[in-house]
């Protein structure tokens, strides 16, 4: 049975400044979140445009979640909307701030799986995260 969580997340930096931090987050997350991700590889495309294949590696100290696999959907630059089979974020605005919407599509193994709150706030965590980085640097 397929299932939906929704995150909106303000934040304080710049709509620029925040999108060109979430498409370099292969390199960028592991290095600022290393309590988060062991690492983030491309396994396939070139790691920003649509068709790339991401591998996410979780550090124990992420509940639950050991890797998860995403593939980029959609990218557009112009309109700040990048799109992942299991995960979506985005964000609007041009001048100070901006809104992350995120969203996750899920179909849970079985009824025993508890829903992916951990997720979600881990979610809502990174993009806080991320904004506090980005405002001292």
């Amino acid at each position: 049975m397929a299932s939906k969580v929704e995150l909106l997340v303000e934040v304080k930096s710049a709509a620029d400044k925040l999108w060109t931090a979430l498409r370099e987050s292969t390199e960028l997350f592991p290095k600022i979140f290393p309590e988060q991700y062991k690492s983030i590889e491309t396994v396939e495309g070139d790691g920003k445009s649509a068709g790339t294949v991401r591998l996410l590696k979780y550090t124990e100290g992420v509940p639950m979640v050991t890797f998860a696999k995403e593939k980029v959907e959609v990218a557009d630059d112009e309109k700040k909307v990048v799109s992942y089979s299991g995960a979506a974020a985005g964000e609007d605005g041009a001048g100070d701030g901006a809104v992350v919407s995120w969203a996750m599509d899920y179909d849970k193994a079985s009824d025993q799986v508890p829903d992916p709150d951990v997720i979600k706030e881990t979610a809502a965590k990174t993009f806080h995260d991320l904004d506090d980085y980005l405002l001292k640097n």
